[in-house]
């Protein structure tokens, strides 16, 4: 069975580009371009999420960083793994205080994506 990816990302260039390479490496795909998908998790149950950091439509103040946070915090999907995906310069403290379990910085190549993706769900 295909391990689960659910992608959070905004931006449909980078969005589309991530869902088709990881599709091509048998990966099963849940995509969305805002966080609101996240209140289904428990449902969705994906084995990694990687999750845009600058969202602000889940909660009217939340970032990827709080809403990293905010899961890792929570029984039902503390288990999951997060990876922080983000252009800023600080991404690694992003991550950190945001209890992710790893970051992967834009921009970014193809073989970056799936070594931070096979670190986390193989």
């Amino acid at each position: 069975m295909a391990k689960k990816v659910l992608l959070i990302e905004d931006d449909k260039d980078i969005r589309d580009t991530i869902v088709y390479a990881l599709k091509e490496h048998d990966y099963e795909v849940v995509d969305s371009e805002d966080a609101k998908i996240l209140k289904n998790v428990a449902e969705i149950n994906p084995d990694l999420i990687l999750l845009d950091n600058w969202l602000t439509d889940w909660k009217s103040d939340a970032n990827g960083q709080q809403l990293s946070k905010e899961l890792k915090s929570h029984p039902v999907t503390s288990h999951i793994p997060i990876v922080i995906v983000s252009a800023v310069s600080n991404i690694k403290e992003v991550a950190e205080a945001g209890m992710a379990d790893g970051y992967l910085k834009k921009p970014f190549e193809l073989s970056d994506l799936f070594a931070i993706v096979e670190k986390h769900i193989s």
